[in-house]
């Protein structure tokens, strides 16, 4: 970190708490070139994602998107709102962890499907058959058997 008063590269950190306001740190420093103090804050940068849709438009990378397509599909189902939570929260990781700014829906669509199959397979063919949009009971016939 640089001193703004004499440009010395070299700052002991005398104090860091984190702020109530921001999702940031702020840290008292002291130059060791000219022994002034000062005050930085600390924030983590996120790359914000692109979501490449099937029609080729893109879209902000939206959790909650997630997290409501994978309500519907575990409606009436024994999968609790923290086992959506957490699900949607692993592919987000997922996602913004892969360091790419954009990725595609299908990619998406098929991470959501292997969280659903190995929570519940009645909401992994639900999913299915809207995201694959089955035209009729073949689809679910042929799903269902590699399962």
């Amino acid at each position: 970190m640089k001193c703004i008063y004499c440009g010395c590269e070299d700052s002991k950190v005398l104090d860091s708490r984190s702020t109530e306001e921001t999702n940031a740190i702020r840290r008292r420093r002291e130059c060791t070139g000219c022994g002034k103090r000062y005050t930085t804050y600390e924030t983590i940068e996120t790359v914000p994602v692109l979501v490449v849709k099937k029609d080729g438009s893109r879209q902000p990378f939206n959790i909650e998107k997630i997290r409501s397509g994978m309500i519907k599909a575990c409606e009436k189902r024994p999968v609790s709102i923290a086992q959506i939570d957490q699900m949607a929260e692993d592919i987000q990781k997922q996602v913004q962890n892969s360091l790419n700014q954009e990725v595609s829906s299908q990619e998406i669509g098929e991470m959501i499907m292997t969280k659903l199959k190995a929570v519940d397979e009645i909401a992994y063919v639900r999913f299915a058959s809207v995201y694959r949009q089955f035209k009729d009971v073949t689809n679910f016939i042929k799903l269902i058997t590699e399962m």
